[in-house]
């Protein structure tokens, strides 16, 4: 399994700010860099005081958690990202309006979180010259078919573009699949399921397929990507894909699985890098990169992917077409290294 390593030196010394930092990647990721890369200080802006409150006793702990520091606030609010940002050299973007029918239903609510959001980080970022900023994205904004994604979309290319016109400031982002065992996710929904003996799981389509990505791998990829970044490129990890109806059976064999047909802006497969994108995207033993489409590297910035060779034309990387995949034991692997309580069924 793919770990993605990056440098123990990378943060040592440095103030971080992590935006949604008591979501999810956040907690997982604050908890790794404190516990491992002796960061400075490290700002979790969020704004949810009670997660904020629940994070801080489930860090007390740590003998690092001195360095952490509770920012209320949100990302709609530029005023409050440039006061937060002050002396901050690296920011990490997680926060966003994740679910897929809420964005459909409260439309402007999704721009005003994930668009709107992603400029003022942008432009607090440039404010207080920050090194580097790197953004949360998902496989929904490839060839996006709900608003969610769109609005991902929208974001990215926000952050690519804000290289041409940033003279310190450096802004790259992140791209991967469903995390295994987050909020949200296929893999706690039919968990809770089972532990509640229901006779049947459900699957929206028999061919539906999704790329996996573990939190820790997650995170060490959001590490290893801030350390090589030059600025612009969109960085896509090599993970395992799985049809659901694989991974329903892995968990519940004894169960049997009744298709319900696919929710309103749900794909049947997730692409991470669309055919278009090919001609613009270098592969690496461990990952992806998209080239912005406007570059303005340097030739002696770019010698960090000298090893990196093009892709063929017409190149893309979904869900349905990729050369790994996920088997039983390989999703027993993925849950043992989740935090979380699930378990496949024997």
């Amino acid at each position: 399994m793919k770990t993605f390593a990056p440098n123990k030196l990378l943060l040592k010394g440095q103030s971080i700010l992590v935006t949604g930092g008591t979501g999810s990647f956040g907690k997982h990721f604050i908890r790794t860099i404190i516990d491992n890369y002796k960061p400075a200080r490290v700002v979790v802006y969020s704004r949810d005081e009670l997660k904020q409150y629940e994070m801080q006793q489930s860090f007390n702990n740590s003998p690092q958690a001195d360095c952490l520091r509770y920012f209320i606030g949100d990302v709609r609010d530029r005023d409050r990202l440039t006061l937060a940002m002050r002396g901050i050299d690296i920011v990490v973007h997680a926060a966003a309006m994740k679910h897929v029918p809420a964005a459909e239903y409260n439309p402007m609510e999704c721009i005003r979180t994930n668009v709107d959001g992603a400029e003022n980080v942008v432009r607090a970022g440039m404010d207080n010259n920050v090194q580097k900023v790197i953004a949360l994205s998902t496989d929904k904004a490839a060839n996006p078919i709900n608003l969610y994604g769109a609005s991902k979309l929208a974001s990215d290319k926000i952050f690519v573009a804000a290289n041409n016109i940033s003279t310190n400031t450096r802004f790259s982002v992140v791209r991967y699949g469903n995390v295994v065992g987050s909020r949200g996710s296929v893999i706690p929904f039919f968990q809770k399921l089972i532990n509640e003996g229901a006779d049947h799981l459900p699957i929206t389509d028999e061919r539906m397929t999704r790329f996996w990505i573990t939190l820790t791998q997650g995170v060490n990829f959001v590490l290893s990507s801030l350390e090589m970044m030059v600025g612009g490129e969109i960085f896509v990890p090599k993970i395992p894909s799985m049809k659901m109806v694989d991974l329903a059976s892995a968990m519940a064999p004894h169960l049997k699985y009744k298709i319900i047909g696919i929710r309103p802006g749900e794909k049947l497969h997730e692409i991470m890098i669309t055919s278009d994108d090919s001609r613009s995207t270098l592969e690496l033993e461990d990952r992806y990169i998209i080239e912005p489409a406007f570059v303005f590297w340097k030739e002696n910035e770019k010698k960090i992917y000298s090893k990196a060779k093009g892709v063929e034309a017409d190149f893309s990387y979904s869900s349905n077409n990729n050369s790994e995949w996920l088997d039983e034991m390989g999703l027993k692997t993925f849950l043992e290294q989740t935090s979380s309580k699930i378990k496949m069924v024997s």
